[in-house]
């Protein structure tokens, strides 16, 4: 929706959600790597993931956050768990939080998928602990 007046009320929200879970510095980089043949993919998850569910008033970001994370571990989508990890700064979601996701990644997912997302998940808290130290 490169034009900001044309935008539904469900992309505004989409959008204001998104900022808000991933942060604005990510969403601008997302953004401006953005072209003719992935900006309608991104607009379709800024409107349908971020304005549809993650925009709904039932479960807090914090519980979003760990839903979303455990499924990503199970699907073994690497990346997008690396990145819900770091987005845990800002939806609540504590690292105790994490840590018992992905045991029920675990149980219910397998025993690789959680140790891979375990690996991922401490890599990106290092990360921000020297991020955050620097």
């Amino acid at each position: 929706m490169s034009d900001s007046s044309r935008a539904s009320e469900r992309y505004k929200q989409g959008m204001a959600t998104r900022r808000a879970v991933l942060g604005d510095s990510h969403v601008d980089r997302a953004e401006a790597g953005s072209t003719d043949f992935d900006k309608p993919f991104q607009d379709l998850i800024t409107e349908a993931a971020w304005g549809h569910v993650w925009s709904r008033p039932t479960l807090s970001k914090r519980e979003r956050s760990i839903v979303t994370i455990a499924l990503l571990a199970a699907l073994g989508q690497d990346d997008e768990v690396a990145m819900h990890v770091r987005a845990t700064v800002n939806t609540g979601a504590s690292r105790d939080d994490v840590c018992e996701a992905l045991l029920h990644v675990a149980i219910y997912a397998g025993v690789p998928a959680a140790n891979h997302a375990i690996k991922i998940a401490k890599q990106v808290f290092e990360q921000m602990d020297a991020d955050k130290a620097a």
